[in-house]
């Protein structure tokens, strides 16, 4: 999973664009001091940093400059300021690109997966897992089979990664839960049989009836 920095003391705003970003299965930190912006980037060591412009204490000019000293991260800047020295003077501070408010969510997903194409040589073949017609959309953690979409939840998506990329072997329940909670998924035995069923249950709305298969007393699994 990748990790989004987000740096805007807009709150409401700061809420919508990291629930948004989450759905397509990123990661995302929002910033709560805005005067030690670095040690939390250093705590988190995002893949990606998202800027606003108009900050306190010190502006996104400010705080790009000084990521710039240690990392070359893609930093995009996202601001209501439209005129053009503005924008010069952010990507001459090291930012990779500037979108303005109000923006459209998808133009601005579309910009930071570039990015991080561009940054870290993504293959296509990691970007979803196809088994048996069914493919895992792994940024935006979509289960597509035919015609049919489902937005998974961060859980029902991670239970289904696991299982697919260990297809013909029996995962454990506990290593089920180990791999979640390294995920930062924290999950109690009663809570992944929740899961599990319901993830069940979405296959099988979609037409694909037991492609997960329980192995009393020991787990679960996908047949190859």
């Amino acid at each position: 999973m990748y990790k989004i920095f987000l740096i805007e003391d807009d709150e409401s705003l700061a809420k919508l664009i990291k629930s948004g970003l989450e759905r397509f299965g990123y990661e995302v930190f929002v910033a709560e001091d805005f005067f030690n912006i670095i040690p939390q980037y250093k705590n988190i060591m995002p893949h990606l940093v998202l800027i606003d412009v108009n900050l306190p204490f010190f502006n996104g000019y400010h705080w790009c400059s000084q990521i710039r000293k240690f990392s070359k991260v893609p930093i995009i800047f996202i601001s209501s300021v439209t005129e053009r020295m503005n924008i010069i003077m952010a990507l001459n501070m090291g930012d990779d690109d500037y979108i303005t408010k109000p923006f459209d969510f998808d133009l601005l997903e579309t910009k930071i997966l570039a990015l991080l194409r561009r940054t870290y040589d993504f293959q296509t073949e990691n970007e979803y897992i196809e088994h048996k017609e069914l493919i895992l959309e792994l940024h935006s953690m979509k289960l597509k089979y035919k015609s049919e979409i489902r937005e998974l939840s961060k859980n029902e998506f991670r239970i289904l990664e696991v299982l697919l990329k260990n297809k013909g072997k029996v995962v454990s329940r506990e290593e089920l839960m180990n791999k979640l909670w390294q995920s930062n998924v924290y999950i109690d035995d009663n809570t992944l049989t929740v899961n599990v069923s319901r993830l069940k249950s979405i296959l099988k709305e979609i037409g694909i009836e037991n492609f997960i298969e329980t192995k009393r007393g020991a787990g679960y699994y996908i047949n190859e």
